[in-house]
């Protein structure tokens, strides 16, 4: 099964010359948009694959670090490109699609193929109870701005910007205790989920090379990706809001999606939730964190303002995902009401103006 994932990953690379000839062929927006979306998966894949294969070649505690700094690596670099361009609300969007993407569609859809297979799957109660405590105290770092904005309407964008900063490190301070805690103080604890399969086999010098080419290719087709995101909006339209929370972000773990739920379908839902659970954790915590510092180089800054739909889903999608892995237990029903939940949020980002 993870041979023919391979092949498949390795016949979409085909889609990154072709997004380059539309591109430059002067072909439709939307055309370019899509083969752009297209290209980025297997990109993601192989990005993600390089730096588990460098991280094999390290210690434990470098090769954790490795893969929680590369681990979404791609919607970061979509991210910075859409700062760039000034699409404040779009990055804001991507981010809460991540969340919510990895916290109901990647761990529902691994949860409910595991359970199709084996009718009670368990894994480690302690890792998932770190990740659930930093998830909540996410959702704090960002409910309190927009609260705060709430209660005192007035303040100045000035503000606003210094609370989201100091915010933002402190989020990033906790980020970085939790990787003490999971690969220093209590490393036991996550043998089990650490190292998923050691990569690919590469040598460093393959493994440093393709991971060069790789990021360097997904900035290249996020830049095409984000320069043609306003046609789409005109051609289709969507809102920023909906092609944010569930377009870009979806393209952004499409990779990661189908390692959750091939682990699963193995009965190593160790790994399926870390992942799922570790990847959201991420984008909450560094790669948010990491974006706001970054957008002060760029001529509008970041603020870690969400809108209230967001902050819902947000809200939403960590309580349910908690009260699904407390019990360190899983079965295919709580999958699909998972996946529901997904649905559901999906359909409401759609029809919101």
């Amino acid at each position: 099964m993870n041979t023919m994932l391979n092949k498949i990953f390795a016949i979409f690379l085909i889609f990154t010359p072709a997004t380059l000839a539309a591109k430059y062929l002067h072909f439709s927006p939307v055309v370019v948009f899509f083969l752009a979306a297209l290209a980025i998966v297997p990109l993601a894949k192989f990005l993600g694959d390089a730096t588990e294969a460098l991280a094999a070649h390290t210690s434990p505690a470098l090769g954790g670090i490795l893969n929680a700094t590369f681990g979404n690596a791609t919607e970061f670099i979509i991210s910075l490109f859409a700062l760039r361009a000034g699409l404040i609300e779009l990055v804001k969007a991507s981010i809460t699609g991540s969340i919510i993407g990895n916290l109901l569609l990647v761990l529902g859809a691994a949860i409910f193929a595991g359970g199709l297979r084996y009718k009670i799957q368990k894994f480690n109660r302690t890792l998932a109870r770190a990740s659930a405590s930093t998830l909540l105290l996410a959702v704090i770092a960002l409910i309190v701005p927009a609260i705060f904005l709430n209660t005192a309407p007035r303040v100045g964008d000035l503000i606003i910007e210094e609370l989201s900063i100091l915010v933002a490190v402190f989020m990033l301070i906790v980020y970085l205790a939790g990787l003490l805690f999971t690969l220093h103080t209590h490393k036991n604890l996550s043998n089990t989920a650490s190292g998923v399969s050691g990569g690919p086999g590469w040598s460093i010098r393959k493994s440093v090379l393709i991971l060069a080419g790789t990021t360097g290719a997904v900035a290249w087709m996020s830049e095409i990706l984000v320069g043609s995101v306003e046609p789409i909006i005109r051609h289709f339209g969507w809102t920023e809001l909906f092609l944010g929370v569930i377009v870009v972000a979806i393209i952004g773990n499409a990779a990661e999606h189908a390692a959750a739920v091939m682990m699963a379908a193995k009965n190593k839902m160790d790994i399926a939730l870390q992942i799922s659970l570790g990847s959201a954790t991420q984008i909450v915590m560094f790669v948010a964190p990491i974006l706001i510092l970054a957008s002060l180089f760029f001529q509008k800054p970041m603020s870690l303002i969400f809108n209230n739909f967001e902050l819902a889903a947000i809200i939403f999608a960590v309580l349910i995902s908690n009260l699904v892995t407390a019990d360190g237990e899983s079965n295919w029903l709580e999958g699909l009401q998972l996946l529901m939940a997904y649905a559901i949020m999906a359909v409401a980002f759609f029809f919101i103006p």
